[in-house]
C-alpha cells in the first residue's frame, strides 16, 4: 500500500481536473495511491463527472455547496483531513504530473529522515505572463506544449521530463505553491492553511513563512516534473489568458491587506525567490490550533 495520498481542491476547472487525474494514475510510481477530490461551488459539470468516473479512476470525492467558500486552503485543509496515509501530497487541478514524480519527492525524505519538511516538483510553465524562468520553474513558450487542456502534448512532454530528470541532479531551497510531498503529522503540526485567506491568495505565503518561523525544510528537486497550466483558477478560470475577473482582483486584494494586518508587511526574498522568514504581529500563532 502506498504512503502517499494525493489530494486535489478543485472549483469550475474540470478539463484541467481530468488530465491532472489521468496522469497521475498513469504516471505516478505508486499506481495505488489513494486519491482525494474535493469540488466546491462548481458549476462546469464537475460534480456529474466526479459521480460517474471515481470508479474508474479510483479517487474519493467530496462535493460541497458553500455560501461561504472553503477556496483553496480551505479545500486542502478539508482534503487533509480525509487522509489516512503517512504522507500528504497536494495537487493543483491545472497540473500534468511526470514518469515516477511521486518517487523522486519520496526519496528527499529518506534522505533528512527527522526533519520537518515539505518537497516539491520543478516546474515547467506556459509563458503566460511574459516573464523569464526562475528558481524550480522553467518558463517556456506556450506552443512548446499546449497551453491548453485542448492542445497539450501530453506524450511529448512526458518524454521531455523524462529527459530533463535524466540530466538535471539539483535540488534547491524553495516552494513553488502549496503543491508538494509532507508528512501528514507535520501538516497537523502547523494547523494547515489559514482560514482568513479564504477563498485565495496569500494563504501559501502565510503557511510556508509559519512553516519556516518553526524550523521547516523546504526542497525542490530536479528529479520530479509536472507541467503547470498555470493560473486556471485564480486568474484565468474560463482560459481568457488576457484578461483577469475584476472580482479575482479584488478578493486578492482584500487578502493582500490581511497579511499585512498580521505581519504588518509583505515577505522578502531570498536569491531562490523564496520567502525570508518574519514574525507575526497580530498575536496569532504560528501553529493554528494550538
Amino acid at each position: 500500500m502506498s504512503k502517499i495520498t494525493h489530494c486535489i481542491s478543485s472549483f469550475n476547472n474540470l478539463n484541467y481536473l481530468k488530465l491532472a487525474v489521468k496522469s497521475v494514475r498513469e504516471n505516478s510510481y505508486f499506481k495505488d495511491s489513494p486519491l482525494i477530490i474535493h469540488a466546491e461551488n462548481c458549476q462546469d459539470g464537475t460534480d456529474e463527472w466526479l459521480s460517474k468516473n471515481h470508479n474508474e479512476w479510483n479517487f474519493e470525492y467530496y462535493i460541497e455547496k458553500n455560501q461561504t467558500p472553503r477556496g483553496i486552503g480551505g479545500g486542502m485543509n478539508f482534503c487533509a483531513n480525509k487522509v489516512k496515509t503517512e504522507f500528504i501530497n497536494f495537487l493543483h487541478a491545472d497540473f500534468y504530473v511526470g514518469k515516477n514524480w511521486d518517487l523522486e519527492l519520496l526519496k528527499i525524505f529518506n534522505k533528512y529522515p527527522d526533519q520537518r519538511m515539505m518537497v516539491f516538483s520543478h516546474r515547467i510553465q506556459p509563458n503566460i505572463f511574459n516573464e523569464d524562468s526562475r528558481s524550480g520553474t522553467l518558463i517556456v513558450p506556450m506552443d512548446e506544449f499546449g497551453e491548453y487542456h485542448h492542445n497539450f502534448n501530453e506524450e511529448y512532454f512526458t518524454d521531455w521530463a523524462e529527459q530533463f530528470t535524466k540530466m538535471n541532479d539539483f535540488e534547491i531551497r524553495k516552494s513553488e505553491g502549496v503543491s508538494g510531498l509532507i508528512r501528514k503529522e507535520d501538516w497537523d503540526y502547523i494547523g494547515g492553511n489559514d482560514d482568513r485567506f479564504a477563498p485565495a491568495y496569500w494563504e501559501d505565503a502565510d503557511l510556508f513563512i509559519r512553516m519556516l518561523n518553526e524550523n521547516y525544510k523546504f526542497v525542490l528537486t530536479s528529479k520530479s516534473m509536472v507541467y503547470h497550466f498555470a493560473s486556471r483558477a485564480s486568474r484565468f478560470p474560463d482560459d481568457n489568458l488576457t484578461t483577469r475577473p475584476i472580482n479575482l482582483a479584488q478578493i486578492e486584494q482584500r487578502s493582500t491587506q490581511r497579511f499585512v494586518e498580521k505581519y504588518g508587511k509583505v515577505p522578502e526574498r531570498d536569491e531562490h525567490d523564496f520567502y525570508i522568514p518574519i514574525p507575526i504581529i497580530d498575536g496569532s500563532p504560528n501553529r493554528i490550533n494550538q
